[in-house]
């Protein structure tokens, strides 16, 4: 595989088709299932506004909890109690969007707004924290017409390109906050993943995912300086780092709070994939597409 690995063929055509359309028709008012996702520590005391039950929700960190219904304005507004303690920003350089600056002015507990899609009955509010204790929210459709059941979704919501190979096929580039769906053969997605950086593609990982023909699976590449990503000695998790978010077709219960065996095996996981990139990179001269 090494002779043919993803960054001899990076110039090949895509095999993964074009990226998954986030554009929806305008409309004023939906009504569908949410999923709120921390991207990072979970984040507590969260409700949605017109939502039919207010009660305080927990996004809990990459892990799905019991889905939330809700009918109300496409534009929604999450806002969380007062005096819950802010958590520290993924992204320190981002600014807090004009619009929710100015719905603050009414609702000071407002953190995120996101657009949702009027055609969907189901989408994943994923909430990465951002400037002043607010939360940037990135939308990812779940409708099953979009993710069908027994395929994997691919998100780059890295702020660098991509590319990947999946099952020996040929290589796909997704741009930021571009996704592909993928088939997976005999349950399982094969994939190696590389990122384009200062004009040269560094390999990140080869990997096995497995994907249940009752579960819409999805693999987020993202960029983060969440300590979720953090060792106990304070080593940090990869260049990018890889999660993988699960949902079966029952949508079961509310899911436990990560382990911390689980996430010193994700972060252990990650530190040994950016170590074995670099030791690839000073091996041979990166090659450009």
């Amino acid at each position: 595989m090494k002779s043919n690995s993803i960054l001899a063929i990076l110039s090949m055509a895509a095999c993964l088709g074009g990226p998954v359309s986030t554009a929806a028709p305008t409309a004023d008012q939906v009504a569908l299932k949410i999923d709120l996702v921390a991207w990072g520590e979970s984040i507590p005391n969260l409700t949605l506004k017109a939502g039919r039950n207010n009660d305080p929700v927990t996004a809990l960190a990459f892990r799905y909890s019991k889905p939330i219904a809700y009918t109300g304005p496409r534009v929604l507004e999450i806002s969380q109690a007062s005096g819950t303690p802010q958590q520290a920003a993924a992204d320190a350089t981002a600014q807090i969007p004009p619009e929710l600056v100015a719905r603050r002015e009414d609702n000071p507990n407002l953190v995120a707004l996101a657009m949702l899609p009027t055609d969907s009955k189901h989408v994943t509010v994923l909430l990465a924290p951002a400037a002043g204790g607010t939360f940037l929210a990135y939308v990812l459709d779940d409708d099953p017409t979009k993710l069908p059941l027994g395929r994997m979704r691919i998100h780059n919501l890295s702020p660098l390109p991509i590319a990947l190979r999946c099952n020996n096929s040929s290589t796909s580039k997704l741009q930021p906050k571009q996704a592909a769906v993928v088939e997976p053969t005999n349950q399982e997605v094969i994939y190696e993943l590389a990122y384009q950086k200062d004009d040269a593609w560094v390999e990140q990982e080869n990997n096995i995912a497995t994907v249940k023909e009752d579960e819409q699976v999805q693999l987020v590449v993202l960029k983060s300086d969440a300590t979720f990503f953090t060792s106990n000695d304070g080593s940090r998790s990869g260049y990018l780092q890889t999660v993988i978010l699960r949902r079966s077709k029952n949508d079961v219960g509310v899911l436990a709070e990560l382990d911390a065996a689980t996430k010193s095996t994700i972060v252990a996981r990650n530190l040994a994939q950016e170590a074995e990139a670099e030791k690839n990179a000073r091996k041979k001269p990166a090659r450009k597409p």
